[in-house]
């Protein structure tokens, strides 16, 4: 191992050197400039170049200029994604401890209702997600959080490519009735999922955004302690907020 080592280190180096270099030529550099100004032998910068445009990291012009690939900007987008949660997630695990429940932020991309962040221990363990939130958006507190605030159309869409599948007794699996649900919950902003994803377990909601994107943020709890809901309602509007506000600033 530790006669390759220096190698594989060396060829990471080389190989940023060629990003950072190539990151610097907006409408492409061809290998050859690249190798002279990162001090790089031809046959070893073509080398790396090709493994390079091979992973996405860098793409190949049809002049044979070189250009930053679309897996540098996934990263990117990823990093900042990372950070943004960041600078959340204290607000979150703030929120878990003076609850003591889990505590949980969705968001609506592409279509889809995704899990964002869970921040639990051992004392709050998180809810069995045990169908996921593609299949289970109406029968969660947090995906009818979402439901709620999409306008009309854009809910008629999602509902259409999505079955309101019976997960419990108490799921919602009728269109009227979830509509009435979500337009007239007399926790509003708030919304709940009453043992409708499963048995014994409540969870309440709110919406969040990022942005200009949509989502949700809500805490589960033991259905013994339903009674509880109003004040959990209290602690979360406030929180949605600061936590909106930390995700909407620009990094």
């Amino acid at each position: 191992m530790s006669v390759h080592e220096p190698t594989l280190i060396t060829s990471v180096q080389r190989a940023f050197r060629l990003l950072e270099a190539a990151s610097a030529h907006e409408n492409g550099a061809p290998a050859k400039q690249l190798a002279r100004e990162t001090g790089l032998p031809l046959a070893t910068a073509y080398h790396l170049l090709r493994t390079m445009v091979h992973d996405g990291y860098l793409r190949k012009l049809a002049d044979g200029g070189f250009v930053l690939g679309d897996k540098l900007g996934i990263l990117h987008t990823t990093g900042q994604s990372q950070a943004l949660l960041s600078r959340v997630r204290p607000a979150l695990a703030a929120l878990r401890d003076e609850l003591g429940t889990a505590t949980y932020l969705t968001f609506y991309e592409e279509g889809e209702i995704c899990v964002a962040e869970i921040v639990d221990g051992p004392r709050t363990p998180r809810a069995d997600l045990w169908v996921g939130f593609e299949d289970a958006g109406h029968a969660t507190a947090l995906g009818k959080s979402v439901l709620r605030e999409l306008d009309e159309e854009a809910r008629r869409e999602y509902l259409s490519r999505h079955d309101l599948a019976d997960l419990t007794p108490r799921t919602i699996t009728t269109l009227p009735e979830l509509t009435r649900n979500l337009d007239a919950s007399p926790l509003a902003p708030a919304v709940t999922d009453l043992e409708e994803y499963a048995l014994g377990t409540v969870c309440v909601a709110v919406p969040v955004y990022r942005g200009d994107v949509l989502g949700s943020l809500g805490v589960s709890l033991p259905a013994e302690r339903l009674s509880r809901l109003p004040e959990v309602r209290a602690r979360l509007l406030p929180t949605a907020s600061r936590v909106t506000r930390g995700l909407s600033l620009t990094i």
